[in-house]
């Protein structure tokens, strides 16, 4: 059986490989279009409940993020260290969870989700941890992080359309208490993992110790990363909250406009 499911979900190489922007990698990014757009659809004309559909969204999202720790020794015959939850697309997932089932973080469910949406939007359309695994675009490997990384990026958008329609800046406080502990949680698990393994494997959960780009030194990044990575997030935060804002007095004004 192990040696069925292992030939079935490893690594697929040689061949056709999986690239950024190539064709599978644009097929991917239209399917999570398709049904990104059948779902706000589907909604807006109340043809299903919206946050009965947002909760289900994020349950299918936690189940393949667990189920996935099963499947990787599998796989790969091991577990990933690098698929703990230390990087926001991982960590906003199960704290997005928590968030709708314990009473004291649910004033953090929409800067969990904004968090989450971010961060696994870019990991969605520019998917480097999967190409530098140059494998086939239909393995295993490539399927599930594609797929929970558009299920995230889907879930954080029907929150931000649905439940976080109307935004204040009042708010940015939640979405600042989130990046700050998400940066001091993922400098926690840096410590705790990096060089663990032989050769001292990088693992660089939320960017916050190492130039994802490296054009920062690593003696200077290990300093400065935890300040501009949390700015980053904290910035794109703002513009959503500045493009929101604005639209809701375009349609406002208009509205009265209208009325007159």
């Amino acid at each position: 059986m192990y040696d069925i499911l292992h030939n079935l979900l490893e690594d697929k190489k040689g061949g056709i490989i999986f690239t950024c922007f190539g064709l599978y990698h644009l097929i991917y990014i239209l399917i999570g279009i398709c049904i990104t757009t059948c779902l706000i659809i589907l909604i807006k004309k109340k043809k299903i409940d919206a946050i009965k559909t947002i909760n289900i969204v994020l349950d299918i999202a936690i189940i393949m993020y667990a189920l996935d720790f099963f499947l990787m020794p599998l796989a790969y015959g091991e577990i990933d260290i690098e698929k703990l939850p230390f990087h926001a697309c991982t960590c906003m997932c199960v704290m997005s969870f928590l968030s709708r089932h314990i009473k004291k973080l649910d004033r953090f469910k929409y800067a969990f989700a904004m968090l989450g949406l971010i961060s696994n939007m870019i990991y969605f359309f520019y998917p480097a941890g999967v190409m530098w695994h140059a494998v086939h675009p239909l393995c295993y490997r490539v399927i599930q992080t594609l797929s929970y990384h558009m299920v995230m990026m889907i879930y954080g958008l029907l929150v931000l359309i649905f439940e976080r329609s109307c935004m204040n800046y009042k708010e940015m406080k939640y979405d600042l208490v989130v990046i700050v502990g998400m940066t001091v949680w993922a400098l926690i698990g840096n410590w705790c993992y990096n060089g663990m393994l032989e050769g001292g494997k990088l693992y660089n959960w939320f960017f916050v110790v190492e130039d994802p780009f490296g054009i920062i030194n690593h003696d200077i990044a290990i300093f400065i990363m935890p300040i501009i990575t949390p700015c980053a997030f904290l910035f794109v935060t703002f513009l959503i909250y500045l493009i929101n804002i604005n639209i809701k007095r375009i349609l406002i004004r208009n509205k009265t406009l209208k009325e007159k």
